[in-house]
């Protein structure tokens, strides 16, 4: 977004709330802005607003604010800062970075075409994994991942959602599932999550579920995929980086 100073017409600009989430933005009966308001799975709140000038943002922004309980997040493509600029100005604050990469997938490129999975440990695809050893590994990835970091320092669309257990690889030992990736977004393959349960980790499993997932993608047409790093952990940046992996922008979430 391109915010510029308001011009001298928007003096009069009022706003309208026409929906339970939505707003608008009118001057002399014109729509000069909008703003929404969505729950993403995890149950938070996100908010954006499309305005061309910054007086109209602010009022948008000041009457969503009035009538929307807090905390209230929203993400912005980090190379955008008009519209950071604008969420600062209301009051938010930047909560998380997260680096978006590009990840080939080809196994000539990644180095991937001859990783296992250590001995064991199989490789189960995703419409053959058993639904209750996955929603088990799932609870049990949970439950570590909120006495860490705490699940909402992940990424909204990881969060579980009614059918996001289709799109689940997991890696298995006999008697149960030791880690999962999920892949989101056909139309743009997405590595929404990898997750190894505590006491498996460091072992290739994430490796090896990350090979699986990258040929399967290959043979199914997608040169690319792509992923989203907490800008604090490392150890998946490394992970992607020695495949190949480019960085492709970044985001920024913020908070209010």
């Amino acid at each position: 977004m391109n915010t510029q100073p308001a011009p001298p017409g928007l003096d009069g600009l009022a706003v309208t709330r026409v929906a339970d989430r939505h707003w608008h933005a009118l001057d002399d009966d014109l729509v000069v802005g909008r703003g929404y308001a969505e729950h993403r799975p995890d149950g938070r709140l996100f908010v954006s607003i499309d305005a061309w000038h910054d007086a109209t943002f602010d009022r948008l922004a000041e009457a969503m604010l009035a009538d929307l309980p807090a905390p209230l997040y929203t993400v912005v493509d980090e190379a955008d800062t008009d519209l950071t600029a604008c969420w600062l100005r209301a009051g938010f604050t930047i909560r998380r970075r997260e680096r978006e990469y590009t990840v080939p997938t080809d196994p000539q490129i990644t180095g991937l075409r001859d990783v296992a999975p250590p001995p064991g440990v199989t490789i189960v695809p995703a419409d053959h994994a058993d639904k209750d050893l996955l929603r088990a590994v799932d609870r049990a990835i949970r439950d570590e991942v909120e006495a860490t970091a705490g699940w909402q320092s992940m990424p909204a669309e990881v969060i579980h959602h009614p059918g996001g257990f289709s799109h689940c690889t997991v890696a298995a030992a006999p008697d149960r599932y030791l880690g999962l990736l999920r892949v989101a977004a056909a139309h743009r393959p997405r590595i929404g999550l990898i997750a190894v349960r505590a006491g498996e980790q460091r072992r290739g499993i994430a490796r090896a579920l990350l090979a699986h997932t990258l040929k399967t993608l290959h043979r199914s047409g997608h040169d690319t995929a792509w992923a989203e790093v907490h800008d604090s952990n490392h150890a998946a940046a490394a992970l992607f980086e020695r495949i190949g992996a480019r960085p492709a922008g970044g985001n920024l979430e913020l908070v209010r």
